[in-house]
């Protein structure tokens, strides 16, 4: 019989631990405890215990056992996929109990329409199983493709299996008048094809360290969708932000409850050269002139990454009629984005200029110059209104929720084919007297509802 269980890979359990017990130093500072800029921004910082000599556990392979903790970490899900993965599982429970009500049905006399009617049931019970499980993995990041690709191809294979026998078995009830032996095997078939199908699901779960806790009992809400909007002149940005929170510790007369928010950056991504035109092109007859002619942003998680193309002519001016041009060139720049949490609280952006090619007095106006900063400031503002939009705890979050929660950690994702998003993750931290208000404002909260905001100038 199928276990409803989700296990843990004890491999990856050992190895996690070996890593936890060799470098708990560089651990925090993958988890963003390290100072803003460096760690806060969920990356290693220089000279960060996870590559140095001191504190080395011996008779651990540090190559081995960080390299396989890193994959681990790569393909751990978020909390926005826990949350679809119980979606996914349960709609697979659902068709489950489709079909052992169909499998009852045969030991009982029936005519060949209610057959048919019982089996239609089924049949879509495991389409909507099916569409979840393509969901679910459509949502996966590039290094979560990567990843887990074996197991995948697994569920894929098993996919395809419950779609053949699910098809086997509708035809096998059309053609039927009675209940019979072709129907029973059949059926018998279909169900071998579910539970392996639910089975592989099981293990990506336990893959992906999605835990063996039980789900029934976890405290879990689903924040309905907020849609804003940024202006950039006459260009608006829309976002839409999704959210997550689930309940954590209580000790002290506090309780701990975790939020995750999902911002979906792909309008900013899809527009990105009309915003930055705006922010950046410039036509100053006397001084400089600056023209963006393309740009993209991508996802390279946890930053996100800005390719520029522009040209620049810098003139001065001699009297009323004479001018003179003194410099011009094209310049290409690849600069990445990191996002950091300040002790404050808030949320910014670290840029670094990785890549900039350019001639002559242009490229140093861009490497050393103000140009550079400009350019630097502006497209770094940009994103950054983009993306606190996105953050906005307070159009997210109930009322009781207000002035109890802080953000702790952000950073860009890719999903799909490189949709580029926003994850925010921070704590709601209530005293024992405001737990009941704000669960009850949580679960009043539907996640079909959908909230739009004003459109915030920019």
């Amino acid at each position: 019989m199928f276990r409803e269980g989700i296990r843990i890979s004890s491999i990856k359990t050992v190895v996690l631990g070996a890593a936890l017990l060799a470098y708990p130093s560089g651990m925090l500072a993958q988890h963003g405890a390290g100072a803003p800029g460096g760690g806060g921004a969920g990356g290693s910082t220089a000279g960060g215990g996870l590559s140095g000599p001191a504190g080395r556990a011996t008779g651990v392979s540090v190559k081995d056992d960080l390299k396989d903790y890193r994959e681990l970490m790569a393909v751990q899900a978020t909390s926005q996929q826990i949350v679809q993965y119980a979606s996914m599982v349960k709609t697979a429970e659902a068709a489950s109990e489709e079909l052992q009500g169909f499998l009852q049905q045969l030991a009982k006399p029936a005519t060949g329409s209610e057959l048919a009617g019982r089996s239609e049931s089924v049949d879509q019970a495991i389409e909507r199983a099916r569409v979840e499980n393509k969901k679910f993995l459509d949502g996966f990041s590039e290094r979560q493709k990567s990843g887990l690709k074996e197991i995948t191809k697994k569920v894929a294979k098993a996919d395809s299996d419950l779609e053949q026998e699910a098809k086997a078995l509708g035809q096998v009830v059309g053609a039927a008048k009675e209940v019979g032996p072709p129907i029973a095997s059949s059926a018998q078939s279909l169900e071998h094809a579910l539970t392996s199908f639910r089975s592989e699901q099981a293990d990506l779960g336990a893959d992906m360290s999605i835990g063996t806790q039980d789900r029934g009992a976890a405290v879990t809400f689903n924040l309905p969708p907020v849609k804003s909007s940024v202006n950039f002149g006459d260009e608006t940005i829309a976002i839409t932000t999704s959210g997550v929170i689930s309940k954590g510790a209580s000790e002290g007369g506090q309780n701990t409850f975790q939020v995750e928010l999902t911002a979906d950056l792909s309008d900013l991504q899809q527009n990105i050269i009309e915003v930055l035109r705006r922010q950046l092109n410039k036509a100053d007859r006397c001084g400089e002139q600056i023209a963006i002619q393309s740009a993209t942003l991508t996802p390279e998680p946890p930053a996100s990454l800005v390719f520029l193309r522009l040209h620049f002519e810098r003139w001065a001016c001699f009297g009323r009629d004479t001018t003179n041009e003194l410099a011009e060139g094209n310049a290409t720049i690849d600069m990445k984005l990191t996002p950091a949490v300040g002790e404050d609280g808030t949320l910014r952006l670290v840029p670094e200029m990785k890549h900039i090619n350019a001639d002559g007095l242009v490229g140093e106006m861009l490497r050393t110059g103000s140009l550079g900063e400009n350019v630097r400031d502006k497209v770094t503002e940009s994103i950054l209104s983009a993306v606190r939009q996105g953050e906005d705890f307070k159009a997210m979050l109930p009322p009781a929720a207000q002035g109890y929660t802080a953000l702790r950690h952000a950073q860009f994702e890719g999903i799909g084919s490189g949709r580029l998003t926003a994850v925010m993750k921070g704590d709601i931290r209530v005293p024992d007297e405001k737990v009941t208000a704000l669960t009850t404002e949580l679960k009043g909260r539907s996640p079909s509802q959908e909230t739009v905001l004003q459109t915030v100038p920019r």
